[in-house]
């Protein structure tokens, strides 16, 4: 699933290839990705010119000179391309934006879990989806009022969209680590000196992953994503494991948390 870094490297390419460009037509190929009707899309969208671009959490944002704004969500598999002839459209095109300048960008969506809607704008959209502030954004202190006094486990709250929004699954797991807090501890008993960890950690692991545009073998060898990557490809029903890259003798642990598959290190985030 594109989370929150692969959107900001979506978000960027967009803005690169569409910044200041007419739209002059909207070819939909599959209008199984679109949570607004096509024809009100396309009076929307043909003839304006986009504007600017945002994001927040994995959701981002083309506005439009109308005023409007175009919300683009990933879902499991979406994608974004660009193209010029239709032979060379990326493969599970959905939706085509053809701008002036003769350039086409295409929404990609093998699985079809993706949506495009529109918006009257960003805040009037987080609103409406009750989301929290980003995650690039949000301070400690905000962390800390919202968690302070919740006695549930720490992990399914990093990935409650209404408390900040863009935290995924393994960005959540590698947040913990490197903060060194487990999964499973209750909100309610972090000091205020782990929510500044927890803060800061969010911070190192999304710019980190911003910065190497999402390619997670390209990480630190200190990132505990690299214990994600290779269980997942480890023969199955083998007794192979990955140990953490603080402590080259210690077992990372993979457990379920909320329904969610949960890689940890017992030394390095001890529970209790």
């Amino acid at each position: 699933m594109p989370e929150l870094p692969e959107v900001e490297t979506y978000r960027r390419f967009l803005e690169e290839v569409m910044l200041h460009q007419s739209i002059a037509a909207l070819e939909v190929k599959d209008a199984h990705v679109l949570a607004t009707d096509e024809d009100t899309l396309r009076r929307a969208l043909v003839g304006h010119t986009v504007t600017g671009t945002s994001r927040l959490g994995k959701n981002c944002f083309l506005l439009l000179s109308s005023g409007q704004v175009l919300v683009l969500h990933f879902g499991m598999t979406g994608d974004v391309g660009a193209y010029r002839d239709e032979p060379d459209a990326p493969r599970f095109t959905r939706v085509a934006f053809h701008l002036g300048s003769g350039l086409r960008v295409a929404f990609v969506d093998p699985r079809k879990f993706g949506r495009i809607r529109l918006a009257e704008g960003v805040a009037q959209y987080q609103q409406a989806k009750k989301l929290g502030p980003d995650a690039l954004d949000v301070t400690a202190g905000q962390l800390q009022h919202k968690l302070a006094k919740r006695k549930t486990f720490l992990k399914p709250l990093l990935l409650d969209q209404s408390i900040t929004a863009g935290l995924g699954n393994w960005i959540v797991d590698e947040v913990l680590f490197q903060a060194r807090i487990h999964p499973e501890r209750l909100a309610h008993t972090l000091t205020t000196a782990e929510f500044n960890d927890l803060h800061d950690a969010i911070q190192l692991v999304l710019r980190t992953a911003i910065g190497h545009e999402a390619t997670y073998r390209d990480f630190p060898a200190s990132f505990l994503i690299h214990a994600r990557e290779w269980d997942d490809s480890a023969t199955p029903g083998t007794d192979q494991h990955q140990f953490c890259p603080r402590h080259a003798t210690t077992k990372i642990e993979k457990t379920y948390v909320g329904g969610r598959a949960t890689y940890t290190c017992p030394r390095c985030q001890p529970a209790g």
